[in-house]
């Protein structure tokens, strides 16, 4: 993320025609500190700079969010499935990894890279015995720049609501909504 200058917050705060009380009440801070930013009196915390170009984003519509590129159905296993059933759904979807989901909540995920890394004859153990940690999760209204951190680090990304699976992210997702 480039910092934006204090010039710059007010002047896209102005073509917005936002006042600063409205884009305070956007980012959930005060007045009196927008006007302190955008008079270069204050450098404001990181985290306070982020919820206010977040605010700028969301006013002028270009905040892409993780529910508006998520699949919706997901394909996962269960930890009790055995890791054969697993391998034959990743190759039936076409896929190199899945979530691993209990009740609808991410509990692990699963990989042709575990199951090689399991040595032989793992294919009726569980899958519990053989998956690797969850996938990294996310709220719905994540910013797709906060999943794209993510998954430079991880395979995919859940987007979970009150801790249960909605959604699912992958690089070629991030990509579909580049193009």
């Amino acid at each position: 993320m480039e910092l934006p200058t204090p010039q710059d917050l007010r002047e896209r705060r102005t073509s917005l025609e936002l006042t600063q009380s409205q884009l305070a009440e956007m980012a959930g801070v005060s007045q009196p500190l927008i006007a302190r930013i955008e008079g270069g009196d204050v450098d404001p915390r990181l985290s306070t700079l982020r919820r206010i170009v977040n605010a700028l984003d969301e006013a002028e519509g270009s905040v892409v969010r993780a529910d508006d590129i998520m699949h919706e159905t997901i394909i996962s296993v269960a930890p009790d499935e055995s890791v054969r059933q697993a391998e034959q759904q990743m190759d039936d979807a076409a896929y190199s990894q899945l979530p691993v989901i209990q009740s609808g909540i991410p509990v692990g995920s699963i990989s042709h890279s575990d199951i090689i890394h399991a040595g032989d004859d793992v294919g009726d153990l569980p899958v519990s015995e053989v998956m690797s940690e969850s996938f990294p999760a996310v709220a719905p209204d994540a910013t797709v720049d906060e999943v794209r951190n993510l998954l430079d680090h991880y395979k995919a990304v859940m987007v979970t609501q009150a801790g249960e699976a909605v959604g699912i992210i992958t690089e070629a997702d991030i990509a579909r909504q580049l193009s």
